[in-house]
């Protein structure tokens, strides 16, 4: 009877300790940025398997989650898009830095970025010279289609923490340097 007393207390704490830490779920920028490549480089592949003659490719993805204590995401992008036509590829080197809001899908168990603005860009082809606005605004249009299907992140649902976490209704909150997947109010 002894240990019941004095080991009972103590396995209450930890259990209450582990529900506590499984009331959220906390994303960080480098696993997003990953996510973000992994995704992209799936899009391509279904692209150029459905016979679209046109192609992505990221060659850099930085993610800025937070920034100045704003509920935003900043995505600071370089890569490449390609058109694949008539036996000759036309690449187009693109940097566009773009923002947008973090909204998470209880349906799809996923984060989106939405409501995406362009902050900054850059576009450069060997095979154009002068105002590459329209081309600018086609990658943004290109990249803002992507972003609003396809995820910066899902809930890893082989992962136990997830997977219970998901199964509640959620809210995401960013906060500088990662976001946090609660339960909603």
């Amino acid at each position: 009877m002894f240990w019941i007393t004095r080991l009972l207390p103590l396995a209450l704490f930890l259990l209450m300790g582990g529900c506590a830490s499984l009331t959220s779920y906390t994303i960080t920028e480098s696993e997003v940025e990953h996510h973000l490549q992994r995704q992209v480089a799936a899009f391509d592949r279904d692209q150029l398997a459905s016979g679209s003659p046109l192609s992505v490719a990221l060659g850099k993805v930085d993610v800025e989650l937070g920034p100045d204590g704003r509920d935003v995401v900043v995505l600071d992008v370089n890569g490449q898009v390609a058109l694949n036509a008539l036996m000759m590829r036309v690449p187009v080197d693109v940097a566009l830095k773009l923002e947008g809001a973090p909204v998470y899908s209880s349906e799809d168990r996923a984060v989106y970025i939405r409501r995406l603005k362009l902050l900054d860009s850059r576009v450069d082809s060997p095979y154009f010279k002068g105002d590459l606005k329209p081309a600018t605004d086609t990658a943004m249009r290109v990249l803002a289609q992507m972003l609003e299907t396809m995820p910066v992140y899902r809930l890893d649902e082989s992962d136990y923490r997830q997977r219970l976490i998901g199964s509640v209704p959620l809210d995401i909150k960013v906060e500088r340097g990662r976001l946090r997947i609660v339960p909603a109010d």
